[in-house]
């Protein structure tokens, strides 16, 4: 494939070109198995091309290593395109890690057909994105959250998404039934306003928090609750 801008020969279908330093791709869509990682790059709504990454899983103390090396595989295949968002589905192992190397706006799309999912959001409006730290992001009167290590966990995740402005922890609720599945967070519908409620239970507590998002009116705000509800899927906090 050619450079687009300066028709110099690239390496790979989509690289970023050193020559005249212009991006070839648009987006990166990776579907990641805990042995193999799919990479295909888009630009303009064409596919141009996929790449596969494996690797041999290590048991024991060498796992930690083995990931984070399978991970810097992936995300060196990221950093070749320069895209303007990446999404991801599959194992949440290997997502956890790449996190942490990829600097590029990060969504979660759905396992059946994430290519096909993310060209169907290629055409709508680009949300704003919010560089701030997840902590940053946490306001309000109410600063006691429930469920302790898993709660906060549950609100961190929320926080951390690039399209979530504030989110606003509120009271809690001790009235509801009992729950024996541990600490369970979920986005609820989004409003007119595009923001979410995210409720979190802990046995017969319930805390529902206001989610403050970028979205601006509801079937943005749906995109924006679907990548939460994933993120907290991913993060074991929700069935």
């Amino acid at each position: 494939m050619q450079c687009r801008q300066c028709a110099a020969e690239l390496d790979r279908p989509g690289d970023y070109c050193l020559v005249c330093h212009t991006a070839n791709a648009d987006v990166v869509v990776l579907d990641l198995d805990r042995e193999r990682a799919r990479v295909t790059t888009i630009s303009d709504d064409e596919i141009l091309g996929t790449r596969v990454v494996t690797t041999t899983p290590e048991e024991g103390e060498l796992t930690r290593t083995e990931v984070r090396n399978f991970a810097g595989q992936i995300a060196d295949e990221v950093h070749r395109k320069r895209p303007e968002e990446v999404y991801v589905t599959g194992d949440r192992t290997v997502i956890e890690r790449l996190r942490g190397q990829l600097h590029y706006p990060f969504y979660r799309v759905r396992a059946d057909d994430p290519i096909e999912h993310v060209l169907e959001r290629r055409g709508e409006p680009a949300l704003e994105v919010v560089e701030a730290a997840p902590a940053e992001k946490l306001g309000g009167s109410h600063s006691t959250l429930i469920g302790g290590r898993d709660g906060q966990r549950a609100i961190q995740t929320v926080a951390g998404h690039p399209h979530v402005k504030k989110v606003i922890p509120g009271p809690i609720d001790a009235g509801g039934s009992g729950s024996r599945t541990g600490v369970r967070a979920k986005a609820t519908r989004a409003g007119d306003d595009g923001n979410v409620r995210l409720l979190i239970r802990d046995g017969s507590s319930v805390q529902e928090n206001r989610v403050v998002t970028t979205a601006g009116e509801r079937q943005l705000g749906e995109h924006v609750r679907a990548d939460l509800n994933e993120a907290l899927i991913e993060a074991d906090l929700q069935e």
